[in-house]
């Protein structure tokens, strides 16, 4: 049995969602992040952490895309073109969606007050648009890797929703439109339904 470690609202969903995906069992402890229990996971107070058994495990891609390797699904197999791919997919999104929202959250609320910056949100959000319509460009099928769903999509996804939660402007009607079919998934409906 998988336990999730993690907020509903925090970076934890990604990996309840891909549980759901999988039609995988699981517990969760909504603990939030540098809380007593998210430190008994990950020292750095970071959430999500997953346990398996006696292993824990950290990162929300590290997690998604091990439980897709361990179970065969919503992946492509490694070793294959096609997973370089997806990877390099993966890869982009943590550089140019992730990242960049990660760094807004630090200078919104995550850093001491003297140390934040609120200026730079302006430029974030600039370079967050960049990159959502090179997405959309690149949405050529049902799912970001052509007819079947992957762990980019439930990434992209995830981030796309994060945007909108941060106040940044919206992404063109294309992208927001493949975001909408993916949140009607009962798998995401099943992961919302558990929140804290």
């Amino acid at each position: 049995m998988y336990t999730v470690i993690g907020a509903v609202k925090s970076r934890a969903f990604r990996v309840m969602w891909m549980l759901e995906e999988l039609g995988l069992s699981y517990e969760h402890s909504p603990a939030a992040p540098r809380s007593e229990e998210a430190m008994k996971y990950n020292p750095t107070g970071k959430v999500p952490a997953m346990k398996d058994g006696d292993d824990v495990l950290t990162d929300s891609v590290a997690i998604m895309q091990y439980l897709a390797d361990k179970h065969g699904q919503l992946t492509a197999p490694a070793g294959t073109p096609a997973r370089a791919h997806q990877d390099a997919s993966l890869f982009w999104l943590i550089d140019e969606f992730d990242a960049v929202l990660w760094a807004a959250a630090k200078h919104s609320f995550v850093f001491p007050k003297d140390q934040r910056v609120p200026e730079i949100k302006d430029s974030l959000k600039a370079e967050f648009l960049r990159s959502a319509d090179l997405l959309s460009a690149r949405l050529n099928g049902p799912f970001l890797m052509g007819d079947q769903i992957t762990v980019p999509d439930l990434l992209a996804v995830h981030c796309i929703n994060w945007s909108i939660g941060a106040g940044f402007p919206r992404v063109d009607n294309k992208l927001n439109l493949w975001a909408k079919e993916m949140r009607e998934r009962p798998a995401f409906k099943a992961a919302q339904s558990r929140a804290d």
